[in-house]
């Protein structure tokens, strides 16, 4: 019988190769100025037998960057670094798509260029630290409160950012919505505290991140769009009285515009939220599901149609032949935590194949 994570699939405009998609991590592996290296496009070009790579979370403007070495894309050097990139994933006949994402508060001025302020919902400070190059471990900036006028402009900067990632040969690109960054921070009632139609109620609140994903799809049509959410996610300090129903304000809004596709997590930090079925009820098939998978359960979520397609994020770390890996049942690699954030190519171009392994 044929396994169904083993045969392609189109969400949307994108062409998967087959089902297996890598999710986005953040390796911090860019140069100081957020262009995308060398070392970057080897990685990619290594597990690009994937049937996507959603490629790392790339601030739209630097106002919008939280670490350090996180890759941008805002500049002309921004794209050229990321053509390198999609140039090596193509040429194993892989897709890939660009993870957009703005930290908003979550953020130092210890990392971004001097003058260029941290922005949220609201003047509200994320409680914890962020690691800083220059200065060590840090306090997140208290942010700004952007103006009505300064979230529009951010929206259009989303869609800038889009036409860029499609310059950069991205097949397509996807909108963080999770993990205490911008768009949550605006859905969080914990976190949005506006009295503008940005803020308030859970279908104010949702306004920015749909208002994005419009934005974007104008800008490279909605079949190359994808949103990834994590319904009762509290990272980075942020909590919703209703986390289920605001996400699913926003999925319903998602699918009337038609986007490619939702990559969902589990919630696992609210075992009260089914998160596949909230997504499947509110925003229909063409889901990526992502959080604690492997080649086994994947298969099967596949073969009941609770999605089209399953992303693995730390198994690809050690793995970049994962998609061989899997089809034949060989054992995975595990990774070295210590080089997960670390620069240079150790810990992120030296796993080996399965193959160099079993001849060892």
């Amino acid at each position: 019988m044929t396994q169904t994570l083993f045969t392609p699939v189109n969400l949307g405009k994108i062409a998967l190769q087959n089902r297996i998609v890598m999710a986005p991590m953040t390796r911090n592996r860019a140069d100081a100025d957020g262009v995308p290296t060398d070392i970057m496009a080897e990685h990619y070009g290594q597990r690009g037998d994937a049937g996507l790579i959603v490629a790392e979370g790339s601030w739209p403007e630097v106002a919008g960057q939280a670490y350090c070495r996180q890759p941008g894309i805002e500049t002309a050097e921004h794209v050229r670094g990321w053509l390198r990139v999609t140039d090596a994933v193509h040429a194993r006949g892989g897709s890939i798509v660009l993870q957009i994402m703005h930290s908003g508060r979550i953020g130092s001025r210890h990392i971004k260029p001097q003058g260029v302020r941290s922005v949220s919902a609201s003047a509200v400070q994320a409680h914890g630290q962020i690691w800083t190059d220059a200065a060590g471990m840090q306090d997140f900036d208290v942010p700004v409160a952007l103006s009505t006028k300064e979230v529009r402009q951010a929206i259009a900067e989303h869609a800038a950012a889009a036409k860029r990632a499609m310059d950069a040969g991205f097949d397509g690109v996807e909108l963080h919505g999770t993990s205490g960054y911008l768009c949550m921070q605006f859905l969080s009632s914990g976190v949005n505290q506006r009295n503008d139609e940005y803020g308030g109620d859970a279908a104010n609140r949702v306004r920015f991140a749909a208002e994005c994903l419009a934005a974007m799809s104008d800008a490279i049509g909605a079949g190359r769009v994808g949103l990834r959410l994590n319904p009762g996610n509290t990272y980075n300090d942020t909590s919703d009285e209703n986390s289920a129903a605001t996400h699913a304000e926003l999925m319903r809004q998602a699918a009337r515009q038609g986007i490619a596709y939702l990559h969902v997590m589990r919630a696992v930090s609210d075992p009260g939220i089914d998160a596949f079925r909230l997504a499947r009820e509110n925003f229909g098939e063409n889901l990526i599901l992502n959080d604690g998978f492997d080649a086994q359960s994947a298969e099967a979520a596949l073969q009941v149609g609770a999605g089209k397609a399953v992303s693995f994020a730390r198994h690809f770390i050690a793995n970049p032949d994962l998609v061989q890996r899997m089809r034949l049942g060989v054992p995975l690699s595990k990774f070295d935590r210590k080089t997960l954030y670390t620069a240079g190519g150790e810990g992120y171009n030296d796993y080996a194949l399965a193959a160099e392994v079993q001849t060892a």
